[in-house]
């Protein structure tokens, strides 16, 4: 936690790297890919504004504020930053229940705990959440988001619900009229998408042409259908956080959903990161990228915008794009800025429903379908509890409760995996020791050899229990811990309670293959001080000639 300046702030360093040789075929390169990313980040930025429960000009803000902010500081130049999916499926959920000042004050304090996390190098914690948890959390969000956007796609207004599964039960009730205009256009919107060819989509994002296509379409029409309305030309928004505004009766209860946010930040753009590098061979350098994501989610919010993190299909763009450094991400938000001062009157006309066609297909990809496949496809029956259970907890809970839920889910896997500890009793054998070159003084008859595989703690110390209890007969005890990679209390109370146990019957316990931090653990807890050196070796061939010349001796006295 206690590391050097240069270690904590990693920037000059990371942009001293970046930069190394950069020349003005990298420049051009850059600046092409900018403006690649930006034809994809621009409807994605309207539709996860709208679908944050905020507006298309706050998404629009967004996108071009962590741009600049986030995209200058990072921890690695090919990452983008802006308005996401997984992102927007948390705050629809807070804007129903707080309102936009309690979006924009849980960023706020997001942006603090995120900023913090990067300062005191605690990024490192993300990474303690199984790969399950996170596909399903991302699959529940991806559920979010089709379930919100269900009203744009029919040209209806229904009933705000608690949760999207009950959004989603109410429409059961059939008491709406869809529009058909409105459908037609969402789903003509799907078919581009899906259908426009990937090596073209590469020229000319499809949802962009989905979008020019939809709108104009409207427009030719005279279709009466919603949409986006008006887009304030600027990027400091009249909605927008100001300080004699700030909810603080609500703090206490923004706390929870903050943590939230700064954690879905968080871990969305370390796993970015992670993509983004191995694609172009990088390294990411996690602690400043954190601090980037905070400091862009603290000042956003008083612009208008609504929380952001690093995306990673717009990184993906980035890097096919030929884009290697922080300009891209500075052009791309320069292009969004461009738009939204010149376009802002077009964009004002684009039709709900094909924003919604936009994040139907998003949601669709969003999900983690390779991960999917390998879970259930391998039939990992652990990774798939965990998955299903977070992707249900994330549709029919809160979401701060689903990441609580999924957190703990990790820890329950964990000690269940962990808790597979064998323990094996292999009776000594003075022929066995004659083959491997010792000959014992006496006839070994009473002496046992205890394997322990598998670290020995609260999960598995009643299995240990046991087995000790099973010595009958045993006189002398040789514990090979060599397999233990950790103790805790119960286990070191596990090991204390069988050498009283055995040396009550006049036994008595030898310790073997013990590794360092079990060494350690078992000096402070004062059993080695206990037994004696004379007792603890490394091997447990060595542990059985030292009990057979202590009982040799024994019989000659």
């Amino acid at each position: 936690m206690f590391q050097s300046v240069s270690g904590r702030f990693p920037l000059p360093d990371v942009l001293g790297r970046e930069f190394a040789g950069y020349n003005g075929a990298a420049l051009r390169a850059d600046v092409l890919a900018g403006v690649t990313v930006a034809a994809v980040a621009l409807p994605l930025a309207l539709a996860f504004g709208i679908a944050s429960g905020a507006t298309a000009a706050a998404g629009l803000v967004t996108a071009v504020l962590a741009g600049f902010i986030i995209g200058s500081l990072g921890g690695a130049g090919y990452q983008i930053s802006g308005p996401t999916g997984a992102m927007s499926a948390v705050l629809i959920v807070l804007a129903s229940r707080y309102g936009l000042e309690g979006v924009w004050m849980a960023g706020l304090l997001a942006g603090i705990m995120i900023l913090l996390l990067g300062l005191f190098d605690l990024g490192q914690i993300v990474n303690f959440i199984p790969t399950a948890v996170i596909s399903g959390f991302t699959s529940g969000i991806a559920l979010i988001i089709f379930i919100g956007q269900i009203d744009n796609l029919l040209g209806v207004k229904t009933e705000a619900a608690e949760n999207a599964l009950v959004k989603l039960a109410n429409y059961a009730r059939l008491d709406f009229s869809p529009l058909l205009p409105a459908a037609g256009i969402s789903l003509a919107v799907i078919a581009v998408m899906l259908l426009w060819p990937k090596k073209w989509n590469a020229r000319f994002p499809a949802s962009l042409l989905a979008l020019i296509g939809a709108t104009a379409a409207a427009l030719a029409l005279e279709l009466d259908i919603p949409t986006i309305g008006t887009i304030p030309q600027t990027i400091l928004l009249d909605q927008r956080l100001l300080p004699q505004n700030m909810p603080w009766e609500h703090l206490s209860e923004l706390i929870a959903p903050a943590f939230s946010i700064a954690a879905l930040g968080a871990i969305e753009s370390l796993l970015c990161g992670t993509v983004g590098g191995r694609m172009v061979g990088q390294k990411m350098a996690s602690n400043q990228e954190l601090i980037a994501q905070g400091i862009g989610n603290i000042i956003i919010p008083f612009f208008g915008g609504v929380p952001a993190t690093a995306a990673i299909a717009r990184t993906s763009v980035a890097v096919k794009s030929g884009g290697r450094t922080r300009v891209v991400s500075l052009v791309h938000s320069a292009v969004l800025l461009l738009a939204a001062l010149v376009l802002a009157p077009l964009l004002a006309r684009v039709p709900l429903a094909a924003l919604a066609g936009v994040l139907v297909v998003t949601a669709w990809r969003m999900n983690e379908w390779h991960e999917i496949r390998h879970i259930f496809g391998r039939r990992f029956k652990s990774a798939m509890f965990a998955f299903i259970s977070t992707m249900i907890a994330t549709v029919a809970l809160d979401l701060t409760e689903a990441i609580i839920i999924g957190v703990g889910l990790s820890a329950l896997i964990f000690v269940f995996q962990i808790s597979r500890t064998k323990i094996s009793i292999m009776p000594v054998s003075v022929e066995t020791m004659r083959k491997q070159g010792y000959e014992l003084k006496t006839d070994g008859e009473h002496m046992a050899v205890v394997y322990v595989m598998g670290p020995l703690f609260f999960g598995t110390a009643n299995a240990f229990n046991a087995a000790v209890e099973n010595l009958n007969g045993t006189r002398d005890v040789i514990l090979s811990l060599r397999i233990v990679p950790l103790l805790d209390t119960t286990g070191i109370s596990a090991v204390e309670n069988a050498i009283q146990q055995i040396e009550a019957k006049g036994g008595r316990v030898y310790l073997s293959g013990l590794n360092e931090p079990v060494r350690s653990y078992l000096e402070r807890a004062g059993i080695l001080a206990q037994l004696g050196d004379d007792r603890v070796f490394w091997s447990a061939d060595q542990a059985i000639l030292a009990a057979d010349r202590y009982r040799a001796g024994l019989t000659a006295a």
